[in-house]
């Protein structure tokens, strides 16, 4: 990918908000670049992020337009968010994970959905934890501990997803014997906060933890997400559900992280003569090799995500998508962090020294990259996921 070469400012990024959302990004490469220092230090996203980040309506890429969103099809916004990863990996996680929250939008009432929306700063947050909801007359009764609120600390409402109970503490289901679960929305200020991120990599997310103890929450202000008989909005965006745009989402961060590291080894490679050597790193077949074989997979992996998002797509045009396009994209956002995990730790190896040190670009690259990794996106159980279905046999769609 060809990197801009602007100034790192805010300005400058929002002076191009009126571009197409992937030229938006790019534009934005230069600041969150330089600013990764500083997002790791302070473990969120600095005001001066935030506001460009604003500025180019990257959290409202999956808003629907009747709320002043883009409504992006996904083929295009993983290509927004890999740009933005290739300048951080903290900023782009909290953007995917703000983007998915606001398709929520999709299956409030209007008149809730532009409360919680119609500021272009608002921002929603969730995590997963224990919790419960309780039925009362007009709402819910909501307690409860949330964790992993990735980008909570610039958001302005929070989601907790419940299972749900009658008075009685009898637990609610849905027809076909499931749990009947619904999300919860409030204001971020009503919560009780704690601060737990203390971690390897991602420590720009801030993703905090928060609780509520006996919350009323109004009936109109909790949604089940993904259920058709709930979605308001007809659009194909809104055929995908939450987890298919995480998927997707959280595998442009890892391939974004990796496109960021590579292009760092290829500055370093034409200026670095290795300790005891007289030629430069360009000059070594073994680097030359790595940066072909880098690039081939991180090029391969990019397309192949592409494709079954636009092929998805093409789908949702007139109905919903089927179960093998589902499939299709669990299987490639896993393989979209596992190839980029595997180009990070052979770019980190072959950086030697060099890429131990903080004032270099490498090592919280290497650390964003194998903190993604890590998360419930990367799985390597998602293969066998994958391989079940293949074979006809009975697969766990948990993820799917």
């Amino acid at each position: 990918m060809d990197m801009p070469t602007g100034g790192p400012t805010a300005a400058t990024a929002a002076a191009v908000s009126g571009a197409d959302p992937i030229a938006r990004a790019r534009a934005l490469i230069p600041l969150l670049d330089s600013a990764g220092p500083r997002i790791d230090a302070a473990r969120q996203l600095p005001a001066d992020v935030v506001d460009a980040m604003h500025a180019n309506r990257m959290f409202r890429l999956l808003l629907p337009r009747a709320f002043d969103g883009e409504e992006l099809d996904p083929a295009t916004y993983v290509q927004v968010v890999e740009a933005i990863a290739s300048g951080d990996g903290s900023t782009a996680w909290c953007m995917n994970q703000g983007t998915g929250c606001s398709m929520t939008a999709a299956y409030l009432e209007p008149r809730v959905a532009r409360e919680v929306f119609g500021n272009p700063r608002d921002v929603l947050a969730w995590g997963q934890g224990k919790t419960r909801a309780v039925k009362v007359p007009g709402g819910w009764r909501v307690t409860g501990t949330s964790h992993f609120a990735s980008g909570s600390r610039h958001s302005t409402w929070l989601g907790m997803h419940c299972p749900t109970f009658e008075a009685d503490g009898t637990p609610r289901r849905h027809p076909d014997g499931t749990a009947f679960e619904r999300t919860m929305l409030f204001r971020r200020e009503i919560a009780t906060i704690t601060d737990p991120w203390q971690v390897l990599g991602l420590r720009g997310t801030g993703s905090d933890t928060y609780a509520v103890d006996d919350l009323f929450v109004a009936d109109e202000y909790s949604v089940t997400r993904d259920r058709d008989d709930e979605r308001r909005e007809t659009g194909p965006l809104y055929r995908f559900s939450t987890s298919n745009i995480y998927a997707a989402g959280f595998g442009a961060v890892g391939l974004g992280v990796a496109r960021g590291m590579l292009d760092a080894f290829l500055r370093l490679a034409g200026a670095k003569t290795p300790a005891l050597t007289s030629t430069t790193m360009k000059d070594n077949p073994v680097v030359q090799g790595l940066i072909g074989r880098s690039d081939a997979r991180l090029r391969a992996a990019r397309t192949w995500l592409i494709q079954v998002l636009t092929t998805a797509q093409t789908q949702a045009q007139d109905g919903p998508l089927r179960l093998d396009d589902k499939m299709d994209i669990r299987q490639a956002a896993t393989f979209a962090i596992a190839e980029a995990r595997e180009v990070v730790n052979a770019l980190w190896h072959e950086a030697g020294a060099t890429a131990i040190f903080d004032a270099q670009p490498f090592e919280h690259r290497f650390r964003d990259m194998n903190a993604v990794s890590q998360q419930v996106q990367g799985r390597a159980a998602h293969f066998e996921t994958i391989g079940q279905h293949k074979l006809g046999m009975p697969a766990n769609q948990r993820w799917v």
